[in-house]
């Protein structure tokens, strides 16, 4: 059995007043099938994020273009007027198609309107963290970012944005962005499985820039590895529980957003927090990523 010791302690932003416990929740399962459309069951959505916040979750990743628009009004329903201290993260590039296709949005009116209806939608004066999607469904792609991102740090200049931060880029593009706006936090495809970006957090850690993996449990396709399931076997927990815990023991820059519509399976991921990984172990899963290469 794994000792309990508790991994998600606080990341503070240096510089700000942005402190976060490193467990978070990520509300895109809250909506409907393929994120579109109205839950199944708005009531237990309502129910699961009241208790992740009352558990200690005090960062809530979101979008207006998840559903479109009827997570933040779900998160709305469920916790405004909000807590003292909880940040909501919210997303800026994208727009869902009537098909439920998803499509750029990133011209300067589509960026501002976007702000505008997360504003709405989530009944704030001011959204604590943006972070600017670029790149393609799951790999960034090569290119300036600044013409966007120039519209989010007017919006910053404006009083509408607090903070800024960006979603599936390289390396490269963080420096141009931050030749143009502070960046405070990084969200990328990253998990037990899949570590294309090991060196990209070593550096973002020393900047003291949080990185958030989006898909952490492998997002539409669950994790799938025997590795993973024996670890967790021999250690009592469950894969999922296991694949969060060695994120939150990677670094201590990283923030994670696991999502759930399931009151069970959010309990499961909040127990994770708690999860200290003996370094056996570490080895064993380590290799995961270096078999499926």
């Amino acid at each position: 059995m794994l000792q309990q010791t508790n991994l998600a302690d606080s990341f503070t932003v240096p510089g700000t007043s942005l402190t976060v416990n490193r467990m978070g929740y990520g509300a895109m399962q809250l909506a409907g099938p393929q994120v579109f459309g109205p839950p199944r069951d708005v009531d237990t959505a309502i129910a699961v994020l009241r208790e992740g916040v009352e558990s200690g979750v005090n960062h809530i990743d979101t979008s207006d273009y998840y559903g479109p628009h009827l997570t933040n009004q779900i998160i709305k329903r469920a916790l405004h007027p909000y807590p003292d201290g909880l940040v909501i993260v919210t997303k800026l590039g994208a727009r869902r198609g009537a098909d439920k296709s998803w499509i750029h949005a990133l011209s300067r009116q589509e960026l501002i309107d976007g702000a505008h209806d997360n504003l709405r939608n989530l009944g704030l004066e001011t959204l604590n963290v943006v972070n600017l999607r670029v790149g393609g469904v799951m790999e960034p792609s090569e290119g300036s970012i600044e013409e966007p991102l120039t519209v989010l740090a007017e919006l910053k200049r404006q009083g509408l944005i607090r903070h800024i931060g960006l979603s599936n880029v390289t390396p490269q593009q963080l420096k141009e962005a931050q030749s143009i706006t502070e960046i405070v936090c990084i969200q990328n495809f990253y998990n037990v499985a899949r570590r294309n970006d090991d060196a990209f957090i070593d550096d973002l850690a020393a900047q003291g820039i949080a990185y958030v993996p989006f898909f952490p449990l492998g997002g539409f396709t669950p994790l799938q590895s025997s590795v993973l399931d024996a670890a967790a076997a021999s250690l009592q927990v469950t894969p999922m529980q296991l694949a969060l815990a060695w994120l939150l023991q990677r670094s201590p820059n990283i923030l994670l957003i696991p999502g759930t519509s399931s009151l069970e399976h959010l309990r499961e991921n909040l127990k994770a927090s708690r999860l200290q990984i003996p370094s056996k172990a570490l080895g064993e899963l380590d290799s995961i990523s270096r078999r499926s290469r």
